[in-house]
């Protein structure tokens, strides 16, 4: 089957993205569980914890690349692209200051989000490769993990990594390593599009329902902790509500 010669929407990206928010909010219900203190669970030292964020982070991450790759198959939609970095750094922005008011000092100010709109304008500039990509990303994922220096403990610097110590903070994705992982995506996008791999027919119903949540991924990743953290606190608050009468 020959790719495309056109930007296409991919049904099996769109699946992909849609697993990995089904993980995300699986972990962020568990979060918010802890964070009500309703059960308890490490997030910040369990392996169990720590490897499934770094599971879904890289999930999120390698399919930025992808879909940076084949939205740009016939060349870059500039009003598009800006429309949607503007989207992206307003819902970063949004969250920076939700995140202020809940968690004063541990305010979110390189997230995810943060980092996508970031890494999607610098993926511009290696649209054109392959194997490059796949070479350079592994040698950031290398360098992000190895190296630390105290020079960029400094405020102005934490977005860049190599920090010796990790800042205070409820999220964090710093341009090293996670921009290896862009790379690595967008090496992966070009390999699948040039072997037409991304563009079969979506038959299962559990597959459409994931694609359904991977277009609209953005909303989700706003809309799901309000609501679930919302309604738990709810229903918290009608428990003790009940005990007490």
């Amino acid at each position: 089957m020959n790719a495309p010669t056109r930007s296409l929407r991919s049904l099996h990206v769109d699946a992909w993205r849609g697993t990995a928010c089904v993980l995300m909010i699986f972990y962020h219900f568990c979060y918010d569980l802890n964070y009500l203190q309703i059960a308890t669970f490490d997030f910040y030292h369990h392996p169990f914890w720590l490897s499934l964020r770094t599971l879904i982070i890289s999930l999120f991450l390698g399919l930025v690349g992808i879909s940076l790759h084949l939205a740009t198959v016939s060349g870059l939609r500039v009003p598009a692209f800006l429309r949607r970095l503007a989207v992206l750094l307003g819902c970063a922005g949004l969250i920076s200051v939700v995140t202020f008011i809940l968690f004063h000092e541990r305010f979110i100010f390189f997230g995810i989000l943060h980092f996508i709109a970031l890494a999607s304008v610098l993926g511009l500039l290696f649209l054109r490769w392959l194997w490059f990509n796949f070479v350079g990303g592994l040698g950031l994922l290398i360098v992000g993990l190895s190296v630390q220096h105290s020079l960029f403990n400094q405020p102005f610097l934490q977005w860049v990594g190599l920090m010796t110590h990790k800042p205070s903070t409820e999220d964090y994705v710093p341009l090293l390593p996670w921009f290896g992982v862009v790379l690595l995506g967008m090496a992966l996008g070009k390999y699948l599009h040039l072997k037409g791999y991304l563009y079969g027919q979506m038959r299962s119903v559990l597959g459409r329902r994931l694609a359904w949540m991977g277009r609209h991924s953005l909303l989700i990743y706003m809309l799901h902790q309000p609501i679930l953290l919302g309604g738990l606190w709810v229903l918290w608050k009608l428990q003790d509500l009940n005990l007490q009468l």
